[in-house]
C-alpha cells in the first residue's frame, strides 16, 4: 500500500477515481482533508529542493492563477512577523522619526517594534540628547519621548529676509 494511498473503504459504494487513486470524485471528505494534506506535503519537498529561480516561476504562475481576494489575502501576510527581532529593528533602523511613526499604525506588532528604546535612542545621540535620569527596568518609550520633548523644544525661526539668489552668488572677479 503506498504511504499516500486513501484508505480503502469496505462499506459502501465503491470510491469513483479519475485516472489514479489520487483524484476522488465522490469522497469529499478525502478530497479536503487527507488527499490535500498529503499533496500540500510533497509540493513542500519539492520547493524545498528547486533553485530559486524555479521558486520564482513557480510562485509567479501560482499567484497569476489567484483571484483577486486571493492575492489580497497574499499581500496581507506581515512580513516582519517572520524576521528575527533583530532583522526587523535594524531595517526600522533606517527610517526617520516621521516615517517610524506611520509604521506604527500598520499592526500592533510594528508599533512595538517601533517604538523600542534601541531605535530611539539611536536618533536622540545622533543630536547628543541624552537622558537625565536612568529608566525603570520594564519602562519602556523613555527615548521617544525624550526625542519628542526636545523636538518641541528646538526653537526653528524662518529667515527674516528672503534673500535673492543673486545675493548668494560670490563674484569671481
Amino acid at each position: 500500500m503506498m504511504a499516500f494511498a486513501p484508505p480503502k473503504n469496505t462499506n459502501g459504494p465503491k470510491m469513483q477515481t479519475k485516472m489514479s487513486t489520487w483524484t476522488p470524485l465522490n469522497h469529499q471528505l478525502l478530497n479536503d482533508r487527507v488527499i490535500f494534506e498529503a499533496r500540500r506535503a510533497l509540493l513542500g519537498k519539492w520547493f524545498d529542493k528547486w533553485m530559486d529561480t524555479q521558486r520564482r516561476r513557480i510562485l509567479t504562475v501560482l499567484l497569476e492563477r489567484c483571484s483577486l481576494s486571493q492575492q489580497k489575502f497574499s499581500e496581507a501576510l506581515d512580513f516582519m512577523t517572520k524576521l528575527p527581532k533583530v532583522l526587523s529593528l535594524y531595517i526600522f533602523s533606517f527610517l526617520d522619526p516621521q516615517s517610524l511613526c506611520h509604521c506604527a499604525q500598520v499592526s500592533w506588532h510594528w508599533k512595538n517594534l517601533t517604538e523600542l528604546d534601541h531605535l530611539w535612542m539611536l536618533k536622540c545621540l545622533w543630536f547628543n540628547w541624552y537622558i537625565n535620569v536612568s529608566p525603570a527596568p520594564y519602562e519602556q518609550g523613555v527615548w521617544k519621548k525624550h526625542y519628542i520633548q526636545m523636538v518641541k523644544e528646538l526653537h526653528v525661526t524662518k529667515p527674516k529676509v528672503n534673500l535673492g539668489k543673486e545675493e548668494f552668488l560670490t563674484s569671481a572677479t
